[in-house]
Order: C-alpha cells, then sequence, then structure tokens
C-alpha cells in the first residue's frame, strides 16, 4: 500500500494492522499515513456491552455498521444503527455508544486522521484477527489518562452501560 497520500491505497478483507485495544479488535485498514492526513479508516470488532466514556476529539467520527447493533449517543441525541447503519459525530460533540448484540463489526472513518494514532498507543499487536484473551495487557488508568491527553480526547462522563 502506498503511504505517501498521493497515490491510491488499499486493503483487502481482513488486511491492514491488527491490534488489540482496550477489549477489542481493531484492524487499521488504511491509515492516515496513506491519504496525507485527510482521514483513516479501521475497522473494528467490538464485544457485546462495550462502551467508551463519553468523550469528544478533535475528529470527526463516521460509524458504518457492519453486523450487529449499536445504540449511539451524540449531545442529545440517541438512536440504534444495525447492520447498514451509518452516522457521523462531528469533532467537538460530546458521545460514545454501546454495542447490543453479541458483537459488533464497525467501520470507524477518522476525519482527519488521528484515531488511528490513539488506538496505536493504547493497543498491542494482535496475534489472531480476534477478540483478545482476557490476559491481553490493557494500559493502566494513569497511562490511558495520559493517552487521552496525547490525543486531544477529553472524557466527560461514563460509558452507557447494559440498562442505560
Amino acid at each position: 500500500m502506498p503511504s505517501d497520500g498521493n497515490a491510491a491505497a488499499w486493503s483487502a478483507a481482513g488486511e491492514g494492522e491488527h491490534l488489540w485495544f482496550v477489549g477489542t479488535l481493531a484492524t487499521i485498514r488504511l491509515p492516515g499515513e496513506a491519504s496525507g492526513g485527510r482521514f483513516a479508516l479501521i475497522e473494528f470488532l467490538f464485544p457485546r456491552h462495550a462502551s467508551p466514556p463519553l468523550h469528544t476529539h478533535p475528529q470527526d467520527e463516521s460509524y458504518v455498521v457492519l453486523d450487529g447493533e449499536l445504540t449511539l449517543q451524540s449531545g442529545d441525541d440517541r438512536f440504534e444503527l444495525g447492520p447498514g447503519g451509518a452516522a457521523v459525530v462531528p469533532m467537538g460533540v460530546p458521545h460514545t455508544f454501546r454495542v447490543d448484540s453479541e458483537s459488533a463489526r464497525v467501520l470507524v472513518l477518522s476525519t482527519p486522521a488521528g484515531l488511528e494514532r490513539f488506538v496505536r498507543d493504547a493497543g498491542v499487536p494482535a496475534t489472531t484477527a480476534t477478540l483478545p484473551p482476557d490476559d491481553v495487557a490493557r494500559p493502566t488508568p494513569d497511562e490511558m489518562e495520559e493517552i487521552f491527553r496525547a490525543h486531544g480526547q477529553v472524557n466527560l462522563g461514563p460509558p452507557l452501560g447494559p440498562e442505560d
């Protein structure tokens, strides 16, 4: 895959940089380097009830659900997305989501690029393209706070619980 942002870039199904990222599998399908920093495309495999804290960051974040179901909270709006559903959360808008199915596969577009660098800093290389085993190391809360700060993510509240 060319990486100067001035030529076509691609990844076939299942290809990309596989990382175990706080209990999920993140596959960086097209890193920011492939588009000159204009965007990055990440495919996530999430387990049931996965939910990040309510947060903001300096990128628009677009979602396309490939498999599974999500509840997405963006500002005052809350809605459900199933297979084929898509949404965008503008940069700076507080948001979170929750996986309502057994698992979910979701394409996430970061515009501009940047979310993939956050995932790299908080993740570890995956040895298989599956959800991580329970014993995979995760950053400590203090390390996560530093990673959030380094990437401009501001946490504003808790994740969505199963009953929220």
